[in-house]
């Protein structure tokens, strides 16, 4: 057995570099079209209804399960020849986001909103399709006892993205407005584009339309769409309470997602500068993210999958109260920063035991894409169930929302100790039996 400073030797590798800079170029779009912009166009005087909607143009995060297939298989012809496979893919989406941050930055969402959300929704649709083409790039290019270091690298990676788009932002954009803030983002996707073309290409057989055994091209095509697009889906059908996992999937992070569509807006009413916000609570937030993460996955291995999840549940649930809390306070520094120390942590914990439920979910022979359909699922409440939150604070005020937002976290809590009871969900077996390729 290796011993602990021989496993750290990993972390020397060239390629978990090049997998902590991509894991940044996937963490740094996201802030830019969800809390850093939510309070741009809070300062901009957009209604805080509009703010609300604003969440729908991520759509793309709880979706890109319907074009991961194509990124997933399909070449670039002229690219792929000089760069191979997955690289290509990569720079093909890297270029036009950075682009796509850019023109988001030169919009003027006072007098043109509308414009200011079509760049949003370009952005948010490139990063998507980017995370798909990184998950695959990591999962390919590293050995099965490399994974794990993988994995971290990523994270840490994805956190500094987030970092950079939040803090980063919000003090460019306090020496030099929000169109220079825009710009520092777009340059720094140079990060993820420099490590995708110093890395090789995973060295993993090509996969394209052509396929072995059928004869004419329209069999070709529907043998692939059979064994790409049909089959994962049909394979987690077969599942018994399949329809129940999907509503626990889609329901456990709903009352986080509300609170946290609003939390910007909240902070920007309360007094709090972009400097307040991005020194004190952001940097705060990513140390108690991955504190959170980290204890979860402690509780994941020593509780197990549904009762960490039951911890975390609790824990997210009663983080809303928090911000009736700063209600209370009015502008405290300090209380803003236990706030979001809350609120981050126990996301943190709770994250780390959904992702190894969602993990335990997949079957082997379909884990890509059966992993992007349960995470876009995930996904769906902070884009689309969340999107009336302007709209709820106006008409209930602060105080009712909160405490609608806590309420809401519970049937998640209820449906998970059901299908605990009636399947038990420690993991794909346990659910269901799962079928072969």
């Amino acid at each position: 057995m290796r011993s602990w400073f021989a496993s750290l030797k990993v972390y020397r590798d060239p390629r978990i570099l090049a997998i902590f800079c991509m894991g940044f170029s996937s963490g740094l779009p996201l802030l830019l079209v969800f809390g850093t912009l939510s309070f741009w166009l809070s300062e901009a005087g957009v209604s805080r209804t509009a703010i609300g909607l604003f969440v729908l143009v991520g759509v793309s995060y709880s979706f890109k399960f319907l074009w991961s297939p194509f990124i997933d298989r399909l070449p670039i012809p002229i690219l792929t020849r000089r760069l191979g496979r997955r690289r290509s893919w990569a720079i093909a989406i890297q270029l036009p986001l950075m682009a796509a941050i850019f023109g988001l930055g030169s919009t003027d969402p006072a007098t043109h909103l509308g414009t200011t959300a079509a760049l949003a929704v370009i952005v948010a649709f490139l990063s998507a399709s980017q995370d798909i083409v990184i998950d695959a790039y990591r999962i390919e290019l590293l050995k099965p006892e490399e994974q794990g270091a993988g994995a971290a690298a990523t994270q840490w990676g994805y956190r500094l993205g987030t970092l950079a788009a939040s803090t980063g932002a919000f003090n460019a954009a306090y020496f030099g407005g929000w169109h220079f803030a825009y710009t520092v983002m777009a340059a720094l996707m140079l990060v993820g584009i420099a490590s995708v073309l110093m890395t090789r290409e995973p060295a993993v057989a090509a996969t394209s339309l052509p396929s072995p055994g059928a004869k004419s091209r329209g069999d070709r095509l529907r043998v692939w769409l059979r064994e790409s697009v049909i089959e994962p889906f049909a394979d987690f059908m077969q599942r018994r309470g399949w329809i129940a996992i999907l509503c626990f999937i889609v329901l456990y992070k709903l009352g986080e997602a509300m609170a946290g569509a609003m939390s910007s807006p909240l902070y920007q009413e309360l007094g709090f500068s972009k400097v307040d916000v991005g020194d004190i609570g952001k940097l705060v937030g990513l140390a108690a993210t991955l504190s959170g993460v980290a204890i979860g996955g402690l509780a994941v291995a020593r509780l197990g999958i549904v009762r960490a999840l039951l911890v975390g549940g609790v824990l997210q649930m009663l983080s809303n109260l928090l911000y009736i809390a700063l209600l209370a306070s009015g502008r405290s520094n300090l209380m803003l920063a236990f706030s979001i120390f809350g609120e981050n942590f126990t996301g943190g914990m709770a994250s780390a035991a959904f992702v190894a439920y969602l993990s335990s979910l997949c079957n082997t022979a379909f884990t890509a894409t059966q992993y992007a359909l349960f995470s876009s699922l995930a996904a769906v409440p902070a884009r689309l169930l969340a999107a009336p939150s302007g709209w709820l604070v106006d008409h209930i005020q602060w105080t009712r929302f909160f405490l609608l937002a806590t309420v809401i976290c519970l049937p998640s809590l209820v449906l998970l100790l059901w299908l605990d009871r009636r399947f038990g969900v420690e993991t794909a077996e346990a659910v269901a039996p799962v079928r072969a390729r």
